[in-house]
């Protein structure tokens, strides 16, 4: 089922993300690509915000998030409470990501993860479904903290 995918990196995953948009689009997704489109320096933060703002706002279904290692541009993510961003580095983590927590971004680190790994990772991930049930509880204590309080 094709959705809307975002995507954007920090300068260290600029040829990763061009091989992973073509990847998307070429099966069938429509891909939006939030940049930055050269190798010069920029702040992954700045990408994360844009990318998490763009999911939260429910103008791209799913995302994809890139950047040296990706660690920082998914701390950067989850900082909105609508995201749900899932760091990996192989497709069972990434399958686990959608079905068990219902990620709604996928981060990958391109200094980590080669452009083979990173494609296997995103049809993993597009290819999953929320499992929903005993894990829904869950899922919503991650936008509620206090909701996700141990029992007495």
């Amino acid at each position: 089922m094709a959705e809307r995918i975002a995507i954007a990196s920090d300068h260290a995953a600029v040829d990763l993300k061009a091989a992973l948009v073509e990847h998307m689009r070429v099966a069938g997704h429509d891909v939006v690509d939030l940049g930055p489109s050269t190798t010069d320096s920029v702040d992954y933060p700045s990408y994360g915000y844009k990318l998490a703002d763009v999911i939260g706002s429910g103008r791209a279904d799913k995302g994809i998030a890139l950047c040296g290692s990706g660690i920082g541009i998914s701390i950067a993510i989850n900082r909105h409470p609508a995201c749900r961003c899932a760091l990996v580095s192989e497709p069972l983590s990434a399958t686990l990501a959608r079905t068990h927590n219902d990620a709604n971004v996928l981060a990958m680190g391109a200094r980590l993860v080669g452009p083979e790994m990173a494609r296997a990772c995103i049809d993993a991930f597009l290819g999953a479904s929320f499992l929903g049930d005993r894990h829904q509880r869950r899922v919503d204590q991650l936008s509620n903290p206090d909701f996700a309080k141990e029992p007495a």
